[in-house]
């Protein structure tokens, strides 16, 4: 059924036929993540981060109607180029886009969608969505959250935005059936910080364990997927108090001008990557690049237990 709408790349392809590592990439990263040029030079280091560790990237988008899993260099430029003008695209989302033979670029959400039709199991990502602060109100909750309990892929994150409500998200995973797994850490990453005062369910310490986690939970039968919350690395850290200072502002800036939706993540990141003169932009993809090397590793171990 899938075949008139799904482009697997011949490497990709090759690779999960042979029971070889594969690691999905999501593509939102790459149009509403980040600026041009940085963004398509960052998706090509990511990919490079993933083949360092002896696995096959996949990065995941719609293009021209098409479900692609493992894009070419020239369409990750493109992409980069269309920037926001490329469609964000959801669960919600995707067959309509298919329909009109639409370009967009994949969340953490709909690159799972993917990842699954083709058959991939780990994907890495920078940090997952989540309840947005002020949800009590608003229901303002990432469908990341809903598609971790129905669909089997692990994902490889800094835990979940620090843009958003942490306890809350933990709440909501919870209550979903979905394992959050710090790599070895006890605490939630949150993204630019390594310890967000909140504890995972598990810690697991090498990529060979949390891969036997992943094939058991998967092999009884367990639908969904598992959080793997990656810290990111000391050097690239950043202090809490700066950058809860600048999520704060760039909030009361989005509440002020009434941005919310799916246009609330892009302009939160863009606007505390202002207020920190671009720190948050540089921690933002050595954290990406950490979470796809740790997902290799993962991926090798998983296709070996």
């Amino acid at each position: 059924m899938l075949k008139p709408y799904l482009d697997t790349h011949p490497e990709v392809a090759e690779a999960l036929t042979d029971n070889r590592p594969v690691v999905a990439l999501e593509s939102t990263i790459i149009a509403h993540g980040m600026p041009y040029p940085r963004n398509v030079e960052t998706a090509l280091r990511v990919e490079e981060a993933v083949r360092s560790q002896g696995a096959i990237p996949a990065t995941i988008a719609i293009i021209e109607g098409r479900l692609t899993v493992g894009l070419e260099r020239e369409q990750i430029e493109a992409l980069g180029r269309e920037g926001r003008e490329a469609a964000k695209v959801s669960r919600r989302d995707i067959p309509f886009i298919v329909a009109a033979g639409g370009t967009g670029a994949t969340t953490v959400a709909a690159t799972m969608i993917l990842a699954a039709m083709a058959g991939i199991r780990i994907f890495a990502t920078g940090g997952i969505g989540g309840v947005h602060r002020g949800a009590t109100q608003t229901f303002d909750i990432s469908a990341d959250l809903q598609e971790l309990a129905q669909t089997d892929v692990a994902v490889v994150c800094a835990g979940a935005k620090s843009i958003l409500d942490l306890g809350l998200t933990l709440e909501y995973l919870e209550t979903q059936g979905v394992p959050v797994v710090g790599y070895r850490t006890d605490s939630l990453p949150a993204f630019y910080t390594r310890d967000s005062g909140f504890a995972v369910d598990y810690r697991l310490d090498s990529p060979e364990t949390v891969a036997q986690a992943l094939r058991t939970k998967w092999d009884l039968g367990l639908r969904g997927g598992v959080v793997i919350a990656n810290p990111i690395s000391e050097p690239y850290a950043m202090a809490t108090e700066a950058i809860d200072a600048a999520i704060e502002q760039a909030l009361q800036e989005a509440d002020a001008q009434g941005i919310h939706g799916k246009a609330t993540t892009p302009f939160l990141l863009a606007r505390v990557a202002e207020l920190t003169g671009g720190d948050s932009l540089e921690s933002n993809i050595q954290l990406v690049l950490n979470n796809a090397r740790l997902a290799a590793q993962i991926a090798k171990a998983f296709v070996q237990c």
